[in-house]
């Protein structure tokens, strides 16, 4: 089984390692092939995601599976999507009907699931600001969670998405951020849904 992830960039790539390792427990002699496909800042809209889906459906090393990773605030102006639903419904419309894509979105950016680690941000970022309360992915109010992470990183030390992201979930138990995080479980499972495993409740 090979599966495709489309990922806006270089941090959701960093993410893999840390999914693989929490996926290879729950799907034993299951365990599919996870691809990275990243693109700078946020994954193609429209007809060049049908197009990429095709093609990667169908190509000389074609995936089994194609899921697509973007985040909810994209920085575009006006807004592209309105919520998650709004998120995952314009992107099944552009591809059209293709039961092998699986639209998913990290609300409201990726840097959400990582907000359940706090004293490992804390720790490498050399301060002690407070965390913000509540659900990782509700944390927005026109400052979305990256955007706290750079925040405590600026008081201390700088943050680099891609390599901080990484140090942040290595000596971290990824389920403690699918517990908290509802879109990060629904990602999951769908993976291990299509693998024929046993799906998180």
């Amino acid at each position: 089984m090979k599966i495709t992830l489309i990922v806006e960039g270089k941090t959701e790539k960093a993410f893999l390692p840390h999914l693989r390792k929490y996926l290879e427990i729950r799907l034993p002699g299951k365990m599919p092939r996870l691809d990275a496909n990243p693109y700078d800042g946020r994954i193609p809209t429209g007809d060049k995601l049908k197009r990429i889906v095709q093609k990667m459906l169908s190509g000389k090393f074609p995936s089994d599976h194609i899921i697509a990773l973007t985040d909810v605030y994209t920085g575009s102006q006006p807004p592209e999507f309105q919520n998650a639903a709004d998120a995952k419904n314009k992107m099944r419309l552009w591809v059209g009907t293709e039961p092998r894509f699986h639209p998913h979105v990290a609300l409201h950016d990726f840097e959400a699931w990582l907000l359940p680690y706090w004293p490992s941000i804390q720790k490498l970022a050399g301060h002690n600001k407070c965390a913000p309360t509540g659900n990782p992915e509700t944390v927005n109010h026109n400052n979305p969670p990256a955007y706290r992470i750079k925040e405590i990183f600026k008081s201390g030390k700088s943050y680099v998405k891609p390599r901080d992201a990484g140090r942040i979930l290595r000596n971290n138990d990824l389920a403690v951020a699918v517990a908290a995080c509802p879109e990060l479980k629904s990602l999951v499972n769908t993976i291990i849904s299509v693998c024929g495993g046993v799906i998180i409740p």
